[in-house]
């Protein structure tokens, strides 16, 4: 399989390392420096640039007739209208907040507990996440994920970084050097308190799932997410 790289930091790096140890080529290593070039060569594109610059990655993809995962996150006020790029193209997309498979699990595990818990209002949840003083957005695209699993789930109507208000998630976002990403959720009530917790060792995790990404949706069009490539529904 032959891959484009948008975007060439530390995770396009670790995501080129585990592609070659899987076999792939990768013919793209774009960055802010060098042009698009190479892109028409590839069978998938693999996006984790910058907010700034995702949007014209993605839709460049998709203009190009080449499938895209984004990992990228801080630009999904565009999200809606890359969807409708990518159908009207007949393209193929997954944009997802973490590609890691044991976070992806964590989603699950979160939604089911969210579910169970919203019929006990003595609990009040919260959220924390811990990442890399180099990280740009806070808080992150997976715990926003997370707060938005349990609103989906539960009474709570949106999340805030601020003192929360009634039905509102509060998340503390963290910025400590050299850690990768750590999420927990928690349940407090004034007897006792209920967490479930990931913590990502290395960035491996996380461009390990993005690479199985990449190599399932060849040859597929729509969007799609890591549910369909997990077989999660």
């Amino acid at each position: 399989m032959k891959i484009a790289l948008l975007g060439y930091g530390k995770m396009g790096q670790t995501i080129e390392r585990i592609a070659l140890e899987r076999g792939h080529e990768i013919v793209l290593k774009k960055d802010e420096f060098n042009t698009y070039e190479g892109l028409s060569n590839a069978d998938v594109a693999i996006d984790f640039s910058i907010p700034t610059v995702a949007v014209s990655n993605i839709s460049s993809c998709f203009h190009a007739n080449i499938p895209v995962i984004s990992g990228t996150t801080g630009w999904l006020a565009q999200y809606d209208e890359m969807v409708v790029l990518c159908e009207s193209k007949k393209g193929a997309f997954i944009s997802s907040s973490n590609f890691s498979l044991g976070v992806n699990l964590f989603f699950e595990l979160n939604e089911y507990l969210a579910r169970m818990m919203s019929k006990f209002d003595s609990y009040q949840v919260e959220m924390e996440e811990i990442h890399h003083t180099q990280k740009l957005d806070a808080p992150s695209g997976t715990a926003i994920s997370l707060a938005k699993g349990v609103i989906e789930n539960s009474v709570y109507t949106n999340w805030t970084l601020e003192k929360a208000e009634e039905n509102q998630i509060h998340i503390e976002a963290k910025r400590i050097e050299n850690i990768p990403g750590t999420h927990t959720v928690t349940y407090n009530s004034v007897v006792d308190s209920i967490e479930i917790k990931h913590t990502a060792h290395n960035r491996d995790g996380f461009a390990l799932g993005a690479v199985i990404a990449a190599e399932w949706i060849v040859g597929k069009q729509g969007v799609f997410s890591m549910k369909d490539v997990l077989e999660l529904k």
